[in-house]
């Protein structure tokens, strides 16, 4: 199909939309709770009114739904609960009757010395914030790993249909570090998270020399140790870039990154594609070349466009395969007719000629998506309500292996602050909206994995976090005096599944200021 505009994107001037009200009754993050101006949303076409699609996994959806209800909603109830208890302040017992209430609705108590001082100044609300903030993230990530909320029983048949049936021996995808994409790989694209490096970058702009380091890395062990499979089989390296736009606020809620330009957000994670390409055949000749895959996704929606490779391995920009329509197309049919009427559209749309390894990757895609748009369909009315940015807190470093939820952490991904200044800053922008437009510091947890199995991996991660902590409170002196920015510092052994260990935080005396 050629496609030069979204067949589903408002033409025109785009008016604002009023965002649907959360489950609990309370208004969407960044909109007021009393009536305002405000066009009604848009209705999607495939809103949830009847029935799922045949290929939609219902229980799956459910489960998913419920993690995201769990993990979202217990950062969201931190704001009320502080309310309850600078409600308290002035009462007799307020220590006790403060930590009865932060155990029985948050599951932890705070910290003892901010509440002791509330009688000599005002509570310090904003450190007592960022605190609640870090110790709902630490639980998150404690809870990921020790009892795998988004593991499937078929997640490891996975890597073998990866590696046997479409010929391919790694998946390196690279998202936008936006937090409305920070569900792509186990919600929208619904593939398993230990199968998947994932490397999120602003605007899905991956660093090319490092993704042809860890391309030798991976090459490296597999004549070193055959895996994840022997050197000699006949399968490639599969790099895929995931750019974003927005179907229903296109010139406003696109990637912030191309300007909410989504020709130009194309048109530079390919580039940035053929680049990685170019260097890997440049250094090692054609026989290492690497396989290629443009997708885009609507972040209203959470549906897919797939920019389908040709035969010769060419993507052109102008057109893609849109689930969507692959939704609407297959929608009556039974499980297997959808499944065989997909993979045929995959094959007309490359132009014939296509290998079938790349064909059987790209339905899985798009079979595995259409229960993505019903899972929006289901719980969110076809769109999402926060159509913008709401993420919860900035995650600053590298690693995050346990943030799969979209609208959760703004990524910024660096090894130094200098590097990533921009994405930093992009960050911090957001979060004076999200926060201290009210108020509220924002949260920043620093993030460096290790290998244990590395003489003194650990300790150069604890350098890399302190050494950007630093840096951040430096970059951004003002907020962190005033005691709008705080840090917490971790790092996480990658040699094991287990979760991150704190090493530091702003929030440790002498460091916090009452204010």
């Amino acid at each position: 199909m050629l496609a030069r505009r979204d067949p589903y994107q408002p033409q025109g001037p785009t008016a604002p939309r009023r965002r649907p009200p959360r489950p609990d009754g309370r208004a969407p993050v960044g909109q007021p709770s009393s009536p305002g101006l405000g066009a009604p949303r848009p209705q999607d076409p495939l809103a949830a009114t009847g029935p799922l699609h045949p290929l939609a996994n219902r229980e799956r959806n459910q489960q998913l739904r419920t993690y995201d209800s769990q993990v979202k909603g217990s950062f969201d109830n931190i704001v009320e609960v502080l309310k309850r208890i600078s409600a308290l302040q002035h009462e007799p017992d307020f220590e006790q009757k403060a930590q009865a209430l932060a155990m029985d609705e948050l599951g932890f108590p705070l910290p003892e010395d901010i509440l002791a001082n509330a009688w000599v100044t005002q509570l310090d609300m904003r450190s007592l914030f960022a605190w609640c903030v870090f110790e709902t993230y630490k639980r998150t990530s404690e809870a990921f790993f020790t009892s795998d909320p988004l593991g499937e029983p078929e997640d490891h048949a996975f890597d073998a249909f990866v590696r046997e049936d479409c010929g391919f021996h790694l998946l390196d995808v690279t998202p936008c570090a936006d937090g409305r994409l920070a569900h792509a790989i186990s919600y929208a694209l619904r593939l398993p998270f230990s199968s998947v490096r994932r490397r999120p970058y602003a605007g899905a702009m991956f660093d090319v020399e490092r993704t042809v380091t860890r391309w030798i890395k991976t090459e490296h062990r597999r004549h070193r140790e055959g895996a994840p499979n022997q050197a000699h089989e006949d399968t490639r390296y599969l790099k895929v870039v995931v750019y974003h736009f927005s179907s229903l606020d296109p010139h406003h809620q696109g990637c912030a990154a191309h300007g909410s330009d989504d020709a130009q957000a194309a048109r530079s994670g390919l580039n940035r594609l053929q680049d990685f390409r170019q260097a890997v055949e440049n250094s090692f000749c054609c026989g290492a070349s690497v396989t290629l895959l443009l997708l885009g996704l609507d972040t209203d929606t959470d549906a897919i466009r797939i920019h389908v490779p040709t035969a010769d391995g060419a993507t052109d920009l102008n057109r893609w395969l849109d689930a969507r329509e692959v939704y609407s197309q297959t929608a009556s049919m039974a499980p297997e007719a959808a499944r065989a009427a997909i993979g045929e559209r995959v094959r007309q749309e490359a132009g014939g000629g296509i290998e079938e390894g790349m064909v059987r990757f790209i339905s899985r895609l798009l079979e595995n998506n259409i229960s993505q748009i019903d899972f929006v369909r289901q719980f969110h009315q076809g769109a999402y309500g926060d159509a913008g940015h709401a993420e919860r807190f900035i995650g600053v470093g590298i690693g995050f292996k346990e943030i799969h939820l979209r609208n959760l952490t703004y990524f910024a991904h660096m090894e130094t602050v200098e590097e990533g200044a921009a994405d930093l800053d992009v960050g911090i922008k957001i979060f004076k909206g999200l926060n201290i437009s009210r108020g509220l510091p924002v949260p920043v947890v620093i993030r460096y994995d290790f290998h244990s199995s590395v003489p003194g991996s650990r300790e150069r991660a604890v350098r890399s976090c302190e050494r950007i902590a630093a840096a951040v409170h430096g970059r951004y002196r003002d907020l962190s005096r005033q005691g709008f920015l705080h840090t917490l510092l971790t790092v996480r052994d990658g040699d094991h599944h287990k979760p991150p260990e704190v090493v530091g935080s702003s929030l440790q005396a002498p460091a916090r200021e009452a204010h």
